[in-house]
């Protein structure tokens, strides 16, 4: 029961974020948001690791694990806050889900892993397919209230590829890490980058109002989407199979989308669904592709 607790709490970060993102940045600079959201996640991280007792290394190695990692959560981070100045939240998600393929071909030149499989090559098509489709669509809407500027979209896209390649980074680092230890070290870390962004596009520290969207979004940021999201997402990660896990990268997508045009007003076109399902077909191919081409071979029609 606990598990299954855990999986639609992660399920529901994840899903929720992308919208908290968008409504952080009503109030103050994207930089201040970024740096507000990830100060409460460190200082509430901190605290936990001081009240529990848990073991927080600072050797070489732990260092290398926290670098690689913040490539991800500082640079990931960074391009996102920036695209999300006009980017929907659902497009934010949407783009986000192609993390896997990504990480598939980051590993492919860094690891050494085998080709794509015929399976696989076909979910890249689609999904790409389907991405072009919702960048056009978005680009070219005439009747969008804040029309989708092009520089964001490529900060979206070096926002997940700088995810997808830290999460290819880490797996070279041979290091059993707490989870709160390892999401601890990696915003310290992060901190500096954090800092020198604020100082740099911004340097007005405005406080936003606790009563405002902008404001409850920081905390709640801080707090689910900085540090217990991250936690949870690596106890599943430990206890479920790897498809199990990655059924959260094709829910969230469309969660987040029907958030985003429920809550904030965002206008799902014929042109997005069709992207956007393109996008969720090839991440369901790249993961359970193989496997269901296997079945289908054993199990042909009479």
């Amino acid at each position: 029961m606990q598990l299954v607790a855990v999986y639609i709490a992660v399920l529901l970060i994840w899903s929720t974020t992308p919208l908290g993102i968008v409504w952080s940045s009503e109030s103050v600079s994207p930089s201040l948001a970024l740096l507000l959201r990830m100060s409460i996640a460190l200082v509430i991280g901190a605290v936990v690791i001081k009240l529990t007792s848990i073991e927080f290394p600072w050797h070489k190695k732990a260092l290398h694990f926290y670098g690689v990692s913040a490539v991800g959560v500082a640079g990931g981070m960074f391009f996102t806050y920036l695209a999300a100045r006009s980017m929907p939240s659902g497009i934010l998600s949407l783009i986000f889900g192609l993390a896997p393929l990504l990480s598939g071909l980051f590993a492919q030149k860094i690891l050494g892993e085998k080709p794509f499989s015929l399976a696989k090559k076909l979910a890249l098509i689609l999904a790409f397919s389907g991405l072009l489709i919702v960048c056009y669509d978005k680009l070219f809407e005439v009747q969008a209230a804040v029309p989708i500027k092009l520089i964001d979209f490529i900060f979206v896209l070096c926002a997940v590829s700088l995810f997808s390649l830290s999460g290819v980074l880490i797996k070279n680092v041979e290091l059993n890490l707490h989870p709160v230890a390892s999401t601890v070290g990696t915003l310290t870390v992060s901190m500096p980058i954090f800092i020198l962004s604020w100082l740099i596009f911004d340097g007005d520290f405005i406080m936003p109002s606790l009563g405002s969207r902008s404001g409850w979004s920081i905390i709640y940021l801080g707090v689910f989407g900085s540090l217990f999201g991250f936690v949870g997402y690596f106890y599943i990660l430990k206890r479920l199979s790897a498809s199990t896990v990655s059924l959260v990268t094709l829910i969230t997508p469309v969660l987040a989308m029907f958030l985003g045009s429920q809550l904030n007003g965002e206008v799902i076109t014929d042109n997005l669904v069709i992207g956007a399902s393109l996008i969720v077909l090839g991440l369901f191919i790249y993961f359970f592709g193989n496997k269901t081409l296997w079945i289908l071979a054993l199990n042909p029609r009479k």
